[in-house]
Order: C-alpha cells, then structure tokens, then sequence
C-alpha cells in the first residue's frame, strides 16, 4: 500500500480516551466559570462524551476521576456507558484533595496516611474491576514546599515501597501509568518531577507499570519528542495526556499552541509502530487520553476540537517518507532530512480526514455537525 492508504488505514483504528472532568465545571485557582448546559454529573458526563464519539468515531471511552465522579452502582454505569456506545477507560484516583495528603500521600511521613492512599488505590481498583477498566492512571501530588521540610530519601524510599505494595496487588490484566510533573502544588520539590524519576521508579516496579506523559508537565523547552522516543525504545511508555501549554501545565486544547511538536510526537510513534521490535511492540499498547480543563470554552466544543487535531497531527505524521527520511539522515543531509518532516507537516490532510470520516459513518466537519445539530441547545434546555 502507498503511504496514503496506510494513513487511510491507520486513521481509521485511531482511539483517544476523553476525561470526564473536561465535561464538568472547572477553573482556575480564582474562578470557576459556569458553562450554560455544562454537565452536572457523571450521568451528564458519559451522554457528552457518547454525543462525541458520535460526532468525530475516536473517543470511544472515558476516563474517570475517583471520587469525583463516584457512583453507589458501578455496573449500572458501565451498562449506561455501554448502551450509548462507549465504555469506561482509565481510571484516575485522587490523591491531593483529602485533608490528609496535604504533607504527602505515598510519600507521606506518617504510615497512617500511607495506608490510606493504598486503600483508595484499591477502591479504584474495584471500580475498574466493575467497569472494565485495565488501565491505573496515578498522579501524584506529593512534594515539599521548603527546604528542611522533609527528608528527599526518606521520601522517595517510602514511595517506591508503596508503589511495589500497589504493583504486587495490581490483577494481572491491568496496567500501571505513573505520571510525573515538574512542580505544582508543590512548589520546592516534586516527589516524582520528571520522566527520568518516573522512568527509574517503573524499572523497579516491574513490566506492569509504564511511564506516562502529560504534554503540559515539562520545563521550558523540553524536548518532549526526544523523551518520547527514549522511554519507546525502552519499552517503557505507556500512554499520554495530550493538551497544550504555553507557560507550565495550562491545560489548554492540544495543538493549539505547539501544533509542531504534536506533529513530531506523532512522527515518532508511527516511526516506532513501522520499525517494530520493543518500540513498536510499545507504541501499539499506548493509551492515549486527553487530559484538560475548559475553564473558559464550550465543553463538548472544546473536547472535539482538542479530538481532531489530535487526528490531523496523526494523519500528517503517517504522510512523511520515512524511507527517503533514513536516506537523508543516513548521509547526513541535515536539511533535506529535516525538510522532508517539513513537508509532512504542511500536507492538506483535509480530504484524507474526510474520506476517514466519511468511512467511519460520522460527520464530515464534527464542529459544524454539533453546532447545527441542536445539541447544545438541548443540553441547556435539559440542565439549565
């Protein structure tokens, strides 16, 4: 097959989980914003996020926040979920708002707020039993904010001793993500600040657990394709939050400020995927979810919108010529190689995407598609 139909191929197997607070009210440290219709529950959440997947075919399930979007009957939502043609993914516990983590959680000095964190990971472990759900995805707040404060390798012994207690429990078919951050809430040290602490930490715990990364969770200038790149060949990644940033973890819509570096993220996964061996084996198991927060935009706009550009940056990165590409870096022609990324990115990918949508059954333009199609204004009517 030429490059265009494998990209046809490709784009038509293309899944990304969407977050069920990106349905909900959200914010900033100074405001909450309420958007007219905006979902109320996590009922609410799971009917927008069917009404995307309808609209663009690639989110055909929901990542879920524990406990914020707990329910008495987690077999009934997975029905619910189900009967409107999506299911449950990743489940997401939370470890930063309880009184108790504000010292820590897995990290924490006293055994007592350990153990609690450990229970909560196991709940959620249920909740993925009854939904499921094969994917854990752990972020961790944990950090000092002042020097002194605490010991950095007392902390780090006691998290690694938790997250070997958290693996050793894991069922067989589930997966561990651990996500890093640079800094925030805590803002001296971060228990787990970066990909390479992340990536040591996996290495101990073991091949269920694998490294996963949030675009907005890097210092300036990261090379986040390059590290990328790194943890694939290790086969050592797992899955990513994609969004976009311009200053630290902005959360903002993903290619909507760095559209380039999506791109070259893609480049690198589809490059993976084509060579094989521990990299493709890796790239063809990622999880790839969104991860934002809508504090000012339309909710369901702003999540097909973050969906497909998510695909265009995709279908872009299948179109490079990767074997002119190896030619080029093999004989050190740096800008013919670099040009030949060049070219891929500046592709009209619009009617491939199309032709994509139109095989998937679901609307041409999604955007359009919602705007005329009355949901909005239903969504109001129903929630005020």
């Amino acid at each position: 097959m030429d490059r265009t139909e494998k990209a046809f191929q490709a784009l038509l197997a293309q899944e990304i989980e969407t977050p069920s607070w990106a349905y909900g009210p959200s914010g900033t440290r100074f405001q909450v914003f309420h958007i007219p219709g905006e979902a109320r529950n996590v009922w609410e959440k799971l009917e927008d996020a069917a009404l995307v997947h309808r609209l663009t075919g690639l989110a055909p399930r929901v990542a879920l926040h524990i406990p914020w979007d707990w329910v008495e009957d987690w077999h009934g939502l997975r029905v619910f979920a189900e009967e409107r043609g999506i299911g449950i993914g990743a489940i997401n516990p939370n470890l930063f708002q309880d009184g108790d983590y504000r010292l820590g959680s897995l990290a924490h000095p006293e055994a007592r707020v350990r153990s609690k964190a450990l229970a909560h990971i196991r709940e959620c472990l249920e909740v993925m039993r009854a939904t499921g759900s094969r994917v854990l995805s752990l972020w961790l707040a944990d950090g000092i904010n002042y020097p002194g404060q605490d010991s950095f390798r007392a902390r780090k012994q006691r998290l690694l001793e938790g997250l070997q207690e958290l693996c050793a429990s894991l069922p067989q078919d589930v997966r561990l993500l651990l996500e890093y951050k640079f800094f925030e809430p805590a803002f001296y040290a971060t228990d787990i600040p970066d990909w390479g602490t992340a990536y040591a930490l996996v290495q101990r715990l073991g091949a269920k657990a694998q490294v996963l990364v949030d675009l907005g969770h890097h210092p300036q200038g990261t090379n986040i394709e390059a590290l990328v790149a790194f943890l694939l060949d290790e086969g050592a990644l797992g899955g990513f939050h994609f969004n976009g940033r311009k200053y630290a973890d902005d959360d903002l819509i993903v290619g909507s400020i760095n559209p380039y570096e999506l791109f070259l993220i893609y480049h690198e996964l589809v490059t993976a995927d084509e060579e094989g061996g521990v990299a493709g084996e890796t790239a063809r198991r990622l999880v790839f979810m969104l991860d934002q927060v809508h504090a000012i935009e339309p909710k369901v706009e702003a999540v097909i919108l973050s969906l497909l550009n998510c695909q265009e940056a995709y279908a872009k990165a299948l179109l490079v010529d990767r074997e002119a590409l190896r030619e080029a870096q093999e004989k050190g022609d740096v800008l013919l190689a670099h040009r030949i990324l060049l070219e891929a990115y500046r592709a009209d990918v619009r009617r491939l995407l199309a032709e994509v949508r139109q095989a998937k059954g679901v609307p041409v333009d999604p955007l359009r598609a919602y705007r005329e199609g009355g949901y909005y204004e239903e969504a109001v009517r129903r929630r005020g």
